[in-house]
C-alpha cells in the first residue's frame, strides 16, 4: 500500500493541498464538522525547539479526540545514537500518524521511507510545509484568493522561502525574492519554478506591486553562530513602513514568528493593520487540524 506523506507541498497532489487548505477555513468556521480521530495517536519527533507547530499539533489532536505523544532527543533512543530507520519501523508500528522537526531534510526522507504511518514534516533545514497551509489559509480568508497575485518574500532564502516556492506553483502567484548575494534559496529549486518565480536586486524591487509582503528571521535555528555575519549582510532587508509604502494598497504582511522587532522587520509594520501574523499563527492549529484529518480519517 502506498502511504503519502508531507515532506514538502509538492509531495502530495496540489488539488490535495488546495482541498486542505479550503478544508482548514470549514474547520476555523464550525469545529464540530471535524471527523472524529478517536484513538488516533500522533506522534511528534522533535529534535528542536518549537512553540506554535507543538501546540498546534497537540490541540488539534485533542479537539478531535485524538491524543498526541511528545518526544525529544533525550527521551529516545535517537538521542543515543539508534538509527533513525530503525526508530521509524519502530514508532510507526505502534502510532498512526508521525510528525518530525529536525535538522537534515534528508533524515525525515529516510524516516518516511521506512515509515509504516503519514510523516509529516514539522521543519526541517530545507521546507516549512505545514506553514504555508496556515498561511495560505490566512490570506484567502483576509484578502481573497491569492491566484494571480504578487507576493514579496524578503530576507533569507530558508526553509519557509523554499516552500513558498512550492506553493507559488501550487496556488498559481507570482513570487519576488529580495534576498542578499549568497543567501538565495536552492538554485534547482530556482531553476525548475522559474515560470513564476523571480530573483530580485533589492528588497524595492521585490515589494513593488506586491499583495504579500513575507519575511522571517535573519538566523533561523541551528544558525545562531552566524548571527553577527547575517545581520551585516541582511541590515538592508529589513521590512519597514518605508518599504512597505512600494507595496500594492492594502497589502498584507506576514511573518511565520518569532519575530525579531528592530532587525528584520519594525515593530510598526509587526502591527499594522494590516499586519496578519496574529492570524496566521491561529491559523496553523487549524490547517493543522486539516491536515491531520486528511491523513488519519
Amino acid at each position: 500500500m502506498h502511504i503519502k506523506h508531507l515532506l514538502t507541498l509538492s509531495g502530495l497532489p496540489a488539488e490535495d493541498v488546495r482541498a486542505i487548505v479550503i478544508r482548514a477555513a470549514e474547520l476555523k468556521r464550525e469545529p464540530s464538522l471535524a471527523t472524529s480521530l478517536s484513538r488516533k495517536t500522533l506522534g511528534l519527533i522533535f529534535e528542536k525547539s518549537s512553540t506554535r507547530t507543538r501546540v498546534a499539533f497537540e490541540v488539534a489532536m485533542t479537539q478531535m479526540d485524538g491524543s498526541s505523544l511528545f518526544l525529544r532527543n533525550s527521551d529516545s533512543q535517537v538521542g543515543r545514537g539508534e538509527p533513525i530507520e530503525d526508530t521509524s519501523r519502530v514508532l510507526s508500528r505502534i502510532v498512526d500518524c508521525l510528525a518530525i522537526r529536525t535538522d537534515k531534510h534528508s533524515k525525515l526522507e529516510s524516516f518516511a521511507e521506512h515509515s509504516m504511518v503519514p510523516v509529516i514534516n514539522a521543519l526541517s533545514d530545507r521546507f516549512h510545509p505545514c506553514q504555508l497551509l496556515a498561511d495560505m489559509q490566512t490570506f484567502t480568508e483576509k484578502k481573497g484568493s491569492i491566484s494571480g497575485k504578487s507576493v514579496a518574500w524578503i530576507g533569507d532564502g530558508n526553509n519557509v522561502c523554499q516552500s513558498y516556492i512550492n506553493a507559488a506553483n501550487i496556488f498559481n502567484f507570482e513570487l519576488r525574492i529580495g534576498c542578499p548575494k549568497g543567501f538565495e534559496p536552492e538554485k534547482e529549486l530556482l531553476l525548475k519554478n522559474a515560470d513564476r518565480v523571480f530573483l530580485a536586486e533589492n528588497p524595492v524591487m521585490a515589494a513593488r506591486g506586491a499583495d504579500l509582503v513575507v519575511t522571517d528571521v535573519w538566523a533561523s535555528m541551528g544558525q545562531e553562530k552566524e548571527q553577527a555575519e547575517r545581520a551585516s549582510a541582511f541590515e538592508d532587508f529589513q521590512v519597514t513602513a518605508e518599504l512597505m509604502s512600494y507595496a500594492s494598497k492594502g497589502a498584507a504582511f506576514m511573518h511565520c514568528l518569532p519575530a525579531h522587532r528592530g532587525e528584520e522587520v519594525t515593530a510598526d509594520v509587526l502591527d499594522a493593520k494590516d499586519s496578519i501574523v496574529w492570524d496566521e499563527a491561529e491559523n496553523r492549529m487549524h490547517s493543522q487540524k486539516a491536515l491531520l484529518e486528511f491523513f488519519l480519517s
